[in-house]
């Protein structure tokens, strides 16, 4: 069901956290599996304990994924939980001043990085974390931004 603020905002562009910005996490589960399979081969007690964290940490990270998304509309960028649907934070296409990459790295290994928008009042900054392929990703929210400036009907 399409609300009326959908219907005048319509989403342009959205996108989730990439899967790689968790690495981290991976390697914390395949951590906690190994000392899990190392006990269970031994015949030691404690290995379903470990077993049990895996399952956590798959949980986590799958949470992690959904909990932002990113949208670009045809008024604005924001960030919303994308479990409740409530918006965490957003800014007027008309506020964004300067849209910049940051990227580190490990981060430009992971084939990920961040997308600055700076406000045009100076004070307000909006980062999408974790976007995949930012260098694409940041033109295609510049080809929205322009086409909200210079529609093609």
């Amino acid at each position: 069901m399409i609300t009326t603020a959908e219907a005048e905002e319509p989403v342009l562009w959205q996108a989730y956290v990439s899967w790689n910005q968790f690495s981290w996490l991976y390697l914390v589960s395949l951590l906690t599996a190994l000392r899990g399979a190392l006990l269970w081969q031994a015949a030691l007690p404690g290995w379903e304990v470990w077993g049990a964290g895996v399952c956590l940490l798959v949980v986590v990270a799958v949470a992690l994924h959904y909990w932002v998304r990113y949208e670009a509309t045809s008024q604005r960028v924001l960030i919303k939980n994308a479990l409740t649907g409530r918006e965490l934070q957003a800014m007027a296409w008309e506020h964004v001043s300067d849209m910049t990459i940051k990227q580190g790295p490990i981060a430009w290994a992971l084939g990920i990085g961040t997308i600055v928008f700076k406000s045009t009042r100076g004070d307000e900054l909006m980062q999408f974390r974790g976007v995949r392929d930012p260098e694409a990703t940041l033109q295609h929210i510049q080809t929205v931004r322009r086409r909200r400036i210079f529609p093609t009907s």
